[in-house]
């Protein structure tokens, strides 16, 4: 499939995720590589080189940092993503939430404040237009 046809950068993700099933809980730290798809209970921390995907039902009690989150459940805590935040209608965010990019839809709730980070320049501006008189 053309990659400009993939709307989110979840659509984009190869290889299957790590998940965490409804009625699972997990309590500590989580780390690694990969995405990761919360459909039960996380109280902890996560520092991911990945996507963390959080289901309508999933609920997550402490700080998410990851390259790029997607909440549809509820967090309690952070979110720090080095790249894009998604957050779905059924979404419930009590804390900060700071990402290059963030889109909220209606209806998300966020009981907190949003902040975008800088994305890096490019490196380097070349002129477009032709010089003429």
């Amino acid at each position: 499939m053309n990659e400009s046809k993939l709307r989110r950068f979840l659509d984009r993700a190869s290889g299957a995720p790590t998940f965490i099933n409804e009625g699972c809980r997990i309590s500590g730290v989580v780390s690694g590589g990969g995405d990761y798809r919360i459909c039960g209970e996380v109280d902890g921390d996560c520092d991911v080189d990945g996507t963390v995907s959080l289901a309508r039902d999933g609920l997550w009690r402490g700080t998410i940092k990851a390259d790029n989150v997607v909440v549809s459940g509820r967090v309690e805590g952070d979110i720090i993503a080095s790249g894009m935040v998604e957050i779905a209608e059924s979404a419930r965010i009590a804390g900060t939430v700071t990402g290059t990019v963030i889109a909220v839809a209606r209806g998300a709730v966020v009981e907190g404040s949003m902040k975008t980070t800088d994305r890096p320049g490019p490196a380097g501006r070349g002129e477009k237009r032709g010089r003429g008189g």
